[in-house]
């Protein structure tokens, strides 16, 4: 997905000196207008459907606080991480900043966030609020930070195309109550042209699919990807190579897709299903809402996949967009006013995650989705997996351990070149190396 872009570019840019050139100026947050109005300032980034949700409930906002003036900067998603680690070197960040939750609490750590008051909103009383993946993103060391916009889902769905199925024996749209019959049904969807696999059956081969599938498999089986001491990994286990296993499986017994063929950079799953090289794909149900709009003249429904083991989902998710507060606003009180008005009061969540497509953070929209479900009615397979979602945690690094770390040790294992079991010593190995040399 597109904010996983972000996510990397972030970590880059926080593992650097804060100096990028070219980072747009900015005035010190909180300066009063003639008019002895407060002035905040909130950024984002340049996500057109995030900006038109934006601008509505600020300007819903204003109105309501008729002495509260909200002045709303976005900018180019390189330029906001620049302007983000310029200006907080120098205290002339914006009041408010739209921050993705992975991001939280590297910034929160280097004293660059606002703790929430109790006041405002104690952790205890977020907990009954919001869903536990995307919350405990903004919550560090044992303090809260933000509050999550929307609940960021890579896992329990797949797209499938009602054209793809025909003729093929399974039904549509396929019901997948466990993974025998995913499996057992996919594997009738591929095509072939001799020995080579021109349409896979189900795409599961991707740069974020892989490493969740694996923590999802583990957390399945109720082992942990953490060691003890909450910061090295653990992935030499039963419940790792079990689920590298499963996953070879279906390639290798099941041949529901090539992993030579079809892997994060050829064929991935939400090019090869949008070309028509696969009769489904496992992937966030962001894909289904941004699908409706870039190929609306094919027809295509996003369903659940099972768990991988029992009957029960667990699994991890990144922290969506949200809001924070900076460190050095001189308004905090007015600024906490905006996070609390634009993240936890329901019509205003409401508004922005069917503006946006994103799922919701707030359990009440959930809990009665009619609302959510008339404008965006893709989301509705996912609904019932989110209670089951934990935070992914500190990853140290998250892109390079998935997707240089995780990811390429089992594709090795799905294209026969490495065991199971030397995939996951692998990951074992290198995740702990990355976290050791880390800073």
């Amino acid at each position: 997905m597109q904010r996983k872009l972000v996510v990397l570019m972030v970590v880059v840019a926080l593992l650097v000196a804060a100096c990028a050139p070219g980072a747009p100026a900015a005035a010190p947050s909180g300066e009063q207008p003639a008019t002895g109005k407060i002035t905040l300032r909130l950024w984002s980034h340049q996500n057109t459907a995030f900006i038109q949700a934006n601008e509505a409930i600020i300007a819903k906002f204003m109105e309501q606080n008729p002495d509260i003036e909200v002045k709303y900067e976005q900018f180019a998603y390189d330029q906001f991480i620049q302007a983000l680690q310029t200006s907080m070197q120098a205290g002339t960040e914006a009041d408010v900043i739209e921050m993705f939750g992975t991001w939280v609490c590297s910034y929160a750590q280097g004293g660059r966030l606002a703790e929430m008051p109790m006041n405002i909103m104690s952790y205890a009383e977020a907990e009954e609020l919001f869903f536990e993946a995307p919350l405990n993103g903004y919550y560090c060391d044992g303090k809260l930070y933000g509050l999550p916009n929307e609940f960021n889902l890579e896992v329990g769905g797949a797209l499938v195309n009602p054209a793809l199925f025909e003729g093929k024996g399974v039904p549509y749209p396929p019901v997948w109550s466990d993974m025998d019959t995913l499996r057992e049904q996919a594997s009738r969807l591929p095509e072939f042209d001799g020995d080579t696999m021109v349409r896979a059956g189900f795409n599961f081969v991707g740069g974020d699919g892989l490493p969740f599938l694996l923590l999802q498999g583990i957390l399945e089986q109720g082992g942990s990807y953490f060691a003890e001491d909450g910061v090295h990994f653990n992935f030499d286990t039963p419940e790792a190579v079990a689920t590298i296993q499963l996953l070879t499986d279906m390639v290798q017994k099941d041949k529901v897709v090539d992993p030579i063929l079809f892997n994060a950079d050829s064929n991935d799953p939400w090019g090869s299903f949008f070309a028509g090289n696969a009769a489904a794909s496992f992937i966030g149900s962001w894909a289904a809402g941004a699908g409706r709009v870039d190929y609306p003249d094919l027809a295509f429904d996003y369903v659940n996949t099972p768990p991988l083991f029992g009957d029960e989902y667990n699994f991890a998710a990144d922290s969506g967009w949200g809001k924070v507060v900076s460190a050095n606003s001189r308004n905090q009180e007015a600024a906490w006013k905006l996070v609390e008005f634009m993240t936890a009061e329901q019509a205003n969540a409401l508004a922005f995650n069917t503006t946006t497509g994103t799922i919701p953070a707030l359990k009440a929209l959930v809990e009665n989705p009619e609302a959510l479900l008339a404008d965006a009615p893709w989301v509705e397979p996912t609904l019932k997996l989110l209670p089951h979602g934990h935070y992914i945690g500190d990853l140290t690094d998250r892109d390079k351990l998935f997707y240089e770390i995780i990811y390429p040790a089992v594709l090795q294992s799905l294209q026969g070149s490495m065991t199971p079991e030397q995939a996951a010593q692998t990951i074992h190995a290198q995740a702990n190396e990355m976290v050791d040399a880390a800073p």
